[in-house]
């Protein structure tokens, strides 16, 4: 499989992944994950900012910059991201479950860095998956609002 045809079946995946939340609010089965508004919004703001490097990542990647990539990966998402983060804070009110995929999120990010450096496009494209899919997987079980 052309390396074009990957990152197409790997952005196709994600978008659908990423729209199949639009169920009723009724059938919403998630849970709901209370915090101080003041964390809340913290929160949300890192979620968009790590779906923003994510953006930035798959530019970078499109481009053949994978060392780019991989430095956005770790220094926005990876494990040595967590101090600016503050989610040492959020860790504390939020369930157990949340936090442990978070954690495999920045765990995933920092494998995928390593990958990216390597040089090599497809399996720094597949480690990049696992990042999205702690993505997905969080925003499938859990909500604050």
């Amino acid at each position: 499989m052309k390396f074009t045809q990957t990152l197409t079946i790997t952005l196709f995946t994600l978008l659908v992944s990423l729209t199949s939340f639009n169920a009723a609010a009724e059938d919403d089965k998630r849970k709901l994950v209370e915090m101080p508004k003041m964390m809340q919004q913290h929160q949300l703001a890192n979620m968009r900012d790590h779906l923003k490097a994510i953006n930035e990542i798959l530019m970078s990647m499109g481009k053949g910059e994978l060392d780019k990539a991989a430095d956005i990966a770790e220094s926005r998402l990876g494990m040595s991201s967590l101090s600016s983060h503050g989610a040492s804070h959020i860790a504390k009110v939020i369930p157990k479950e949340m936090g442990a995929i978070g954690t495999s999120m920045h765990k995933a990010a920092s494998r995928f860095a390593l990958k990216a450096q390597e040089g090599d496009a497809l399996p720094a494209y597949k480690a990049l998956q696992e990042v999205t899919s702690a993505c997905v997987a969080c925003h499938a079980g859990y909500k604050t609002h």
